[in-house]
C-alpha cells in the first residue's frame, strides 16, 4: 500500500514574537532582542537535508527583511516559501486595511528575495476565525491560492469548530476561492483532538502524536504538521510571563528535536503544494 505523503511546515518566527510572550515583549522592542531564528532555522535545514525531506516555510516578512540570505538558503535547499504575514499580529486584532497592507508587504518582500510567486499563507496563531473571515477575501484579492490558517477546534485564541478537517476548496465571504489545508485533528468519539504539532507536539507524549497522526493516514488522508524554530532552542532567554503562557511556550523544549527526528522516520513528508497536488479535493466550495 502506498504511504501517504504529509505536509511538513515550519513557521519562521523568533521566540520573542509569539503571542504567548506578548505580555513581556512590546513590538517596538523586537529589534533589541537577542535574534536567534536564523541559527535555529539553519539547524532544521540541516536535519531536513540529512533526511532528504522537503517542507514549506511560512516566513514572517519582518524576519525576511533582516535575513534575506536565510530565505535564499531555504529556497536553494528546495523547500517551499510561503507567507506568515509581516509582524505576527493576530488577524482579528487588526483592521482590514492594516491586514491588507501587512499581507501585501510581506508577500512582496518574499517574492523580491526569491524571484518566485508566493501563493500560500498562514495567519499568526491561526487567527483567521469567525470574527475575521474578511481576511479570506483579502488573501484572494492579493493573489494567494491556498491557505493553512483554519484550526477546526475550540481554543481560547483561535479555532473555527465545525469546519472541514481535511483539505477542501473554501469560498470566502466575497465569493473568491482558496484551497484550505486545515490544521490536523484526530477524531476521538465526538471530539476532535488537535494533533498538528507545535505546543501539542511538546505537550503530548510522542506515542500519542504518532498514533493520532497515523490514524489520519490510516483513514487515507494526509495530515499537516507544524513547528517553530524556537521550539528546538533550549538556550533561548526565559521571559517573565504568566503561568499559562510560560507553560505553553517553554514546556518540553528539550524533547522537541528528538521527537521531530523520530517523526521524520515514522512518516513520509513533503511541502504543502506537493501534498495538495496529490490530494483529491472535491470540486464544490465550502462556505466557512
Amino acid at each position: 500500500m502506498e504511504v501517504t505523503k504529509n505536509a511538513l511546515t515550519i513557521d519562521v518566527e523568533d521566540y520573542f514574537q509569539v503571542a504567548a510572550l506578548a505580555e513581556a515583549v512590546d513590538r517596538k522592542d523586537w529589534p533589541s532582542m537577542e535574534y536567534r531564528v536564523e541559527a535555529n532555522t539553519d539547524k532544521l535545514l540541516e536535519l531536513f537535508s540529512e533526511r532528504d525531506v522537503k517542507a514549506t516555510f511560512f516566513t514572517l516578512g519582518w524576519v525576511a527583511e533582516r535575513s534575506p540570505e536565510l530565505i535564499r538558503r531555504i529556497q536553494k535547499a528546495g523547500h517551499e516559501i510561503a507567507s506568515h504575514g509581516y509582524s505576527h499580529q493576530l488577524v482579528y486584532s487588526q483592521t482590514p486595511a492594516v491586514f491588507r497592507d501587512e499581507t501585501r508587504k510581506s508577500k512582496q518582500i518574499l517574492e523580491d528575495i526569491t524571484g518566485e510567486p508566493v501563493t500560500g499563507y498562514r495567519a499568526a496563531s491561526y487567527s483567521i476565525t469567525a470574527q475575521s473571515r474578511w481576511a479570506l477575501d483579502i488573501l484572494c484579492e492579493e493573489g494567494f491560492t491556498w491557505d493553512s490558517s483554519i484550526f477546526p477546534v475550540h481554543h481560547d485564541r483561535y479555532g473555527m469548530p465545525g469546519t472541514p478537517h481535511k483539505p477542501y476548496r473554501l469560498e470566502a465571504p466575497g465569493g473568491g476561492t482558496l484551497i484550505e489545508f486545515p490544521l490536523s485533528t484526530c477524531p476521538l468519539g465526538n471530539y476532535r483532538l488537535p494533533i498538528a504539532g507545535g505546543g501539542y507536539f511538546r505537550l503530548y507524549p510522542y506515542w500519542l502524536s504518532r498514533w493520532g497522526l497515523g490514524k489520519i493516514n490510516r483513514a487515507g488522508q494526509p495530515f499537516i504538521f507544524y513547528l517553530h524554530p524556537w521550539e528546538i532552542d533550549t538556550g533561548q532567554p526565559r521571559l517573565e510571563v504568566k503561568a499559562l503562557s510560560r507553560f505553553r511556550h517553554y514546556n518540553n523544549l528539550d524533547k522537541c528535536m528528538g521527537r521531530l527526528e523520530r517523526l521524520l522516520g515514522d512518516f513520509r513528508f513533503g511541502s504543502v503544494s506537493d501534498v495538495l497536488s496529490e490530494t483529491n479535493i472535491p470540486a464544490g466550495a465550502v462556505v466557512v
